[in-house]
């Protein structure tokens, strides 16, 4: 299958049609994320980011279909009550960007048309922005405590997840002042590009220490790429969360691939420990594929005693988030 713009786009269009024949309920479809950026392919690889809104009860959250070993779909369903208050869309941190940027591909009765107006006026507004940063960094600041206060709890694999996840909203926090938050595979590689832009370089230094980055070299990643791949393979076909989908093993491993052959492996770092914790997750704690993820994590330094200096360290890091908001928010007014 060759990879262009021209022949992704058509796969939208046949897909779209596709599903209104077939679904009456289907209020408006929306297209976001990279497909409409210009670097759409990383390691050769895409998906195809659809959003379906439903006049009723959505029938899942999200679907993954496969197209090729290098393109599949990913489809977000909603139902119509999510769209309804657009002034909170407008805060919020996820939803109230990719409406502001998304290519509405169906929407016969103008209901999308009316909700990205909505949402597009004063979007930009200073109060507006810094309230979906504060929005992300409050995320992180109740997982923080979590763990602070000990009511934290579940196998390690679990309270992994949720320190990346607060590390996550942390990080796009900052993000989110100066564009979209930033997604999974390009999150590392496209922080540290919006962070020396804005001049506040450190904070990338902090987020690589958050993730035990200093001690990595290029073998250690592609040791771990082999064990993560076992891992997301095996995980059960009854819990297995789209995200870490089969049909998205190869595009993660490509872009993997990608990033480390240009020079800079760290930037694998983030997808490749966010993805095979959600994995790990899937598993009883004393599995083959759980101990060969506690190896990799134990040298990172994310578990026993070094998750509890990585939880002191993510406490600095937060303040140092939340001194940016507070200094973004009196230079521009709020």
């Amino acid at each position: 299958m060759r990879i262009n713009r021209q022949t992704l786009m058509k796969i939208v269009d046949d897909t779209v049609a596709q599903r209104t024949r077939r679904d009456r309920g289907l209020l408006s479809v929306y297209l976001c994320g990279s497909l409409l950026e210009e670097e759409f392919l990383l390691g050769g690889t895409t998906d195809i980011d659809l959003v379906f809104i439903h006049a009723d009860a959505a029938p899942v959250e999200r679907e993954i279909v496969r197209l090729s070993d290098d393109v599949h779909l990913d489809i977000a369903h909603y139902d119509q009550r999510a769209f309804r208050q657009t002034r909170k869309l407008r805060m919020h941190p996820w939803l109230g960007p990719a409406i502001f940027g998304c290519k509405v591909l169906y929407d016969p009765q103008h209901f999308m048309d009316f909700t990205q107006a909505s949402v597009r006026g004063q979007f930009q507004r200073p109060d507006y922005v810094v309230e979906r940063s504060r929005f992300q960094l409050e995320h992180a600041r109740q997982i923080w405590s979590s763990f602070h206060e000990g009511s934290a709890r579940g196998l390690e694999a679990a309270k992994l997840y949720q320190y990346l996840k607060a590390v996550e909203h942390a990080s796009n926090a900052v993000a989110s002042l100066y564009g979209a938050p930033i997604t999974e595979r390009r999150f590392l590689i496209r922080f540290r590009q919006r962070l020396e832009a804005a001049g506040h370089p450190g904070l990338y230094a902090g987020l690589l220490g958050l993730l035990g980055a200093p001690s990595v070299e290029a073998e250690n990643l592609q040791i771990w790429m082999i064990a993560w791949r076992t891992c997301l393979q095996g995980v059960p076909a009854e819990t297995l969360p789209p995200r870490i989908d089969p049909a998205r093993i190869l595009y993660y491993q490509h872009a993997f691939e990608s990033i480390i052959d240009g020079g800079n492996p760290l930037a694998v770092l983030w997808p490749m420990l966010h993805t095979w914790t959600l994995a790990a997750m899937q598993f009883p704690d004393t599995t083959d594929e759980v101990v060969a993820w506690k190896k990799a994590f134990g040298y990172l330094g994310l578990l026993d005693t070094g998750f509890d200096d990585r939880i002191e360290s993510l406490d600095v890091y937060l303040d140092s988030v939340e001194e940016l908001l507070d200094d973004w928010a009196r230079t521009n007014g709020v």
